[in-house]
C-alpha cells in the first residue's frame, strides 16, 4: 500500500490559531514529518493553538497517534506555549486506525503555560 501523507496549514487571520489538515495515511513510519511543522507553527504567535485534523486521513496507525501524541508532550524541540489539539476520525476506515474514543475525539495536548 502506498502510504503517503499531505498536510495542509491553515491559519487564522490573527495568528492565534493554526491547524494541519492531514490527508492520505499516517504511519509509524511517516508521522515523524508532522513535527517541524507543529513546531514552526508554535513559535508564530504565542501562545497559539495548534490543531492536528486526522479526520480527512485515509488511514491513522495507533502508534502513530501514540509517538505524535508523546512527541508533543516530551520533546524538547516541539515546547511551546499553547496546547496543541489532535483530532481523531469519528469512525475508522481501512485498516490498523487509531481508537476512537467517542464520535469526533478531540484531545488536547501539550504543556500551557
Amino acid at each position: 500500500m502506498d502510504h503517503k501523507l499531505s498536510v495542509l496549514v491553515q491559519v487564522d487571520l490573527d495568528g492565534r490559531y493554526v491547524r494541519l489538515v492531514v490527508t492520505g495515511c499516517l504511519t509509524e513510519a511517516n508521522q515523524h514529518v508532522l513535527y517541524p511543522l507543529v513546531r514552526r507553527a508554535r513559535t508564530l504567535v504565542p501562545p497559539v493553538t495548534v490543531s492536528i485534523d486526522l479526520t480527512a486521513a485515509g488511514h491513522v496507525e495507533a502508534i502513530a497517534v501514540d509517538l505524535l501524541r508523546w512527541a508533543v508532550d516530551h520533546e524538547e524541540t516541539m515546547a511551546g506555549d499553547g496546547p496543541v489539539e489532535l483530532l481523531l476520525p469519528a469512525r475508522p476506515a481501512g485498516h490498523r486506525h487509531a481508537p476512537c474514543p467517542g464520535s469526533g475525539a478531540l484531545q488536547t495536548l501539550g504543556r500551557v503555560a
